[in-house]
């Protein structure tokens, strides 16, 4: 049985169980312990703090576990990433008073940065010939400069709202970050097995997001330039209807580009046109 570590509490949290719910791995949410194993998978998930997840995947408490990719960086143990995970995306960034100009990243020389991820920003200090006193906080980083702690905060950034109400602006992006799947690198090949059909669902169920299956009747005088327009995975499916000059059109449309493609159907005359959302989708 496959065992993943999962953080206890928080956005990357909530975000891993919805994608553990739509591959449909069941685990019980009305009483959380420490270990609970899910009820049609073989699988347990582990609820650890998110700092302590790569240390327990790297030793083996866990097989696997899903981590941001700003913790893991900075841990550097010894796992595997398995996959990237698509969500729970943000990024590290430097950050100072709103009122003080920036004229580039000498501006951190001699300066005191208040930080939870040392690790992460010495290297990147010192990769740009920067000599800056780095001040290890946890907690609320962001008020270090108010306070007078700190000259400048290297911090996670996500909308952007926490630096505002700060009075702080970031000026310097240093790494992105999004939710990785990890791995202990010595799991057996019955786990494996498990793993890889578990990487299936989550693949299934990511390939439909933000997807929609699209039916139309459309006029076959206008049929190629119907299907011209069409970026579907391959080709549209194409059925005959009993008005032998019309004919149903079935295909899968990005969200993104989707109403401006609607509006070019229509104006070729499609009509009927049907969507619906898309809940899996294998390739």
């Amino acid at each position: 049985m496959l065992r993943i570590a999962v953080q206890s509490k928080g956005r990357l949290f909530d975000d891993t169980m919805h994608l553990l719910a739509e591959a449909d791995i069941k685990i019980s949410a009305t009483k959380r312990t420490l270990l609970v194993q899910a009820s049609n998978f073989p699988l347990e998930v582990l609820y650890l703090r998110d700092d302590d997840i790569p240390q327990s995947v790297a030793t083996g408490v866990a097989d696997l576990g899903v981590v941001g990719e700003n913790e893991f960086v900075e841990r550097g143990e010894p796992a595997d990433i398995v996959s990237r995970l698509g969500f729970s995306k943000c990024r590290l960034s430097l950050a100072i008073p709103k009122d003080i100009d920036y004229p580039g990243l000498s501006w951190f020389d001699g300066k005191k940065i208040a930080t939870s991820y040392p690790g992460i920003l010495g290297k990147f200090m010192e990769e740009h010939g920067i000599h800056a006193d780095i001040h290890v906080i946890t907690g609320s980083v962001e008020i270090s400069p108010g306070i007078g702690l700190a000259d400048a905060i290297f911090d996670i950034v996500s909308s952007g709202s926490t630096l505002v109400s700060n009075n702080l602006r970031e000026v310097e992006v240093v790494m992105q970050s999004e939710a990785l799947l990890i791995g202990n690198a010595n799991m057996d090949a019955d786990k494996r097995k498990t793993l890889q059909e578990m990487l299936f669902r989550f693949e299934a169920v990511r390939s439909a997001e933000d997807k929609k299956y699209v039916r139309m009747n459309a006029p076959k005088a206008h049929l190629d330039e119907i299907v011209s327009v069409l970026p579907g995975l391959k080709s549209p499916t194409i059925i005959p209807l009993a008005d032998d000059e019309w004919c149903s059109v079935h295909t899968v449309l990005d969200q993104k580009r989707f109403w401006e493609i609607i509006g070019k159907l229509k104006e070729l005359g499609a009509q009927g046109i049907l969507v619906t959302p898309i809940e899996k989708m294998i390739l």
